[in-house]
């Protein structure tokens, strides 16, 4: 089982922002903004190369309900997801970043050196 889904399941402690009974919305342990969020499904999915539109249908208004409850909507947020080992995925379940609090820069984009694509 995955640390996400140890957390839905309450077997790790998380600091909730907001449930339903399709997502859960918690702070980020290691966070890079002063508001820094993951929004999870609670149904196991990878990531978002396989997330179904169903499940995407449902997520949007969630994270908009997140933005909201912390008041980032009115100054913005910036949303993140990451996919695979090369886009930086840690953990292998969808997630989102939900980023606020700040005025957000862009730092580098990449730590290593380019592949070769096919």
């Amino acid at each position: 089982m995955c640390l996400f889904c140890k957390i839905i399941n309450r077997e790790i402690p998380s600091n909730i922002i907001l449930e339903n009974e399709d997502f859960l919305a918690f702070h980020d342990i290691n966070p890079k903004a002063p508001v820094h969020i993951l929004v999870i499904p609670k149904m196991h999915v990878e990531s978002f190369h396989e997330v179904s539109g169903e499940v995407m249908n449902g997520i949007t208004p969630f994270i908009q309900e997140v933005a909201k409850e912390l008041s980032l909507d009115k100054n913005g947020y910036r949303v993140i997801t990451n996919i695979g080992e090369d886009g930086g995925q840690e953990v292998k379940h969808l997630h989102f970043h939900v980023l606020g609090g700040a005025k957000l820069a862009w730092s580098h984009l990449s730590d290593a050196h380019p592949k070769e694509m096919i």
